[in-house]
Order: structure tokens, then sequence, then C-alpha cells
């Protein structure tokens, strides 16, 4: 049974509480911190019975850059080279606005990014008409 039961209308109709769409994408430099939010967030919606897809792992990106060891120019060529992963994941969630609030709880590591979108409702547009 959800946390969130069904809203009752006058008569023998039932609402269902409205659900958003939340797209959250987390970016970091340390995948282990990532990781362990990413088990937050499903834990919590699995605690609440809402609909999850995730976390998705994208692609790593990688930042490289290779600089001269010399500051002068001089003696033999020497090379430093530096590299920066960031890893990406993207949570999917499908909820009642009551949970939005719940997700402000969430402990999030040192060095993790999170981005929340929210889907906004999409609205028929009326047929066109035009009068000769």
């Amino acid at each position: 049974m959800s946390m969130f039961p069904p809203k009752k209308v006058a008569g023998d109709k039932v609402e269902a509480p409205k659900t958003t769409k939340i797209t959250v994408t987390l970016t970091s430099t340390n995948s282990k911190s990532l990781e362990k939010v990413c088990a937050n967030i499903i834990d919590l919606t699995k605690k609440h019975k809402v609909k999850s897809k995730g976390p998705i792992r994208l692609p790593n990106k990688t930042l490289r850059l290779t600089t001269r060891k010399s500051p002068c120019g001089e003696g033999t060529n020497t090379w430093d080279r530096f590299e920066m992963r960031i890893h990406k994941r993207v949570i999917h969630i499908s909820s009642p606005q009551e949970f939005i609030a719940q997700m402000n709880n969430i402990d999030i590591e040192m060095g993790v990014d999170v981005e929340v979108i929210m889907a906004k409702k999409e609205e028929k547009a009326a047929p066109a008409t035009t009068t000769a």
C-alpha cells in the first residue's frame, strides 16, 4: 500500500493524487560518493513506494591536461599529465507533489552536484479554425 492514499471526492469517485515527473541528474568526480547519493535516493523512492527508473550511468568525461615540468623551458623535455574524470548518473522519478518535499531531506555527499528538473505538463492546443 502506498504512503499517499487516494483522495476521495464527493460521491463514489476516487481521484488519485497528481503525479509529477522529476529528472534528477547527479554529477561528481568521486564515483563512490556519487553511488552513495544514488543509493539514498533509490532507497527513499522504495520506502515511499514511488516509481523510479535508474540510476542510469552516462559515459564518463575525461579531461586531460599535459604541461612541462620545467618552468624555464631549459633542460630535458619532461611532461606532467593530469587527468580528471567526471561521472554522471540520471534518475527518473514519477511521484506525487508531497514526495518532492521529502527529497529535500536526502544526505548529499561533498562534491556531488544535484540538478532536479520537473517536467512541465503539456496542454493540448485547440485545433485552429479558419473562416473564409
